[in-house]
């Protein structure tokens, strides 16, 4: 898909003005622009040059791990192609509570029942979502409106309201149900909140529900398995 080498690791012998692209395993509290941040100032002793590109492909939250693809140099201009790959997740969500954020990075702020939902309930809730699906950006988010990013408004205790974006979920399935607790896997589109996902997922079961944890695995062919832990950089 891209002309520039694939690197599961800081090679010093890459040419990273003319263009890599690193799979990085993203630590659990550190910001998406942390990595971007602390690979441009390794970059600068590796190839001694003060001034050198580095973005992501897809935003990862703080609290959440997992797969973030980095390009350097003209590979760069290969961010879109990245971005518009499908992407899969494993996660855990926790009925019967809601939290502004939608997940664990902000606290509890509402308990519902969540005792009267039934296995089948949550079958037939989860088919409700595979396929195209209309979803609303959480108010802790990126999407800006009028300039001016969603979280910071939110950060303020403001509430404003976001228009409804088409996603489509491929495949969502449960690997283990421990009530009041969900552990599931997701393979989506671009522009997905997995975060809203669980939201949702509660609201359709007359009840609540937030991410308590959050790990991306793929993104289109693209494996965890293959990046390097940012803490060995």
């Amino acid at each position: 898909m891209t002309p520039f080498p694939i690197l599961k690791t800081l090679d010093e012998s890459a040419d990273y003005l003319s263009g890599a692209v690193l799979l990085v395993d993203k630590p659990q509290g550190w910001t998406s622009f942390d990595v971007v941040n602390k690979i441009r100032w390794r970059l600068r002793h590796i190839t001694g040059v003060k001034k050198i590109k580095v973005g992501h492909a897809g935003t990862l939250d703080p609290m959440a791990t997992g797969l973030l693809i980095i390009c350097t140099g003209k590979a760069t201009k290969s961010i879109t192609q990245f971005q518009e790959l499908p992407k899969t997740y494993t996660g855990t969500l926790k009925l019967g509570a809601t939290t502004p954020s939608y997940d664990a990075e902000t606290e509890e702020d509402r308990q519902y029942p969540w005792e009267h939902i039934s296995e089948e309930d949550l079958e037939l809730a989860r088919q409700k979502f595979i396929g195209k699906i209309e979803q609303i950006p959480p108010m802790y988010s990126a999407v800006k409106v009028k300039g001016q990013p969603l979280y910071k408004l939110a950060r303020k205790g403001k509430t404003i309201e976001r228009k409804a974006r088409q996603i489509e979920i491929y495949d969502f399935a449960f690997r283990q149900i421990r009530l009041p607790y969900i552990d599931f896997e997701v393979q989506c589109s671009k522009g997905t909140y997995i975060r809203s996902l669980a939201h949702d997922f509660g609201q359709s079961l007359e009840s609540g529900a937030c991410l308590t944890a959050l790990r991306r695995t793929a993104i289109g062919g693209h494996s965890v398995d293959d990046a390097f832990l940012m803490l060995s950089v």
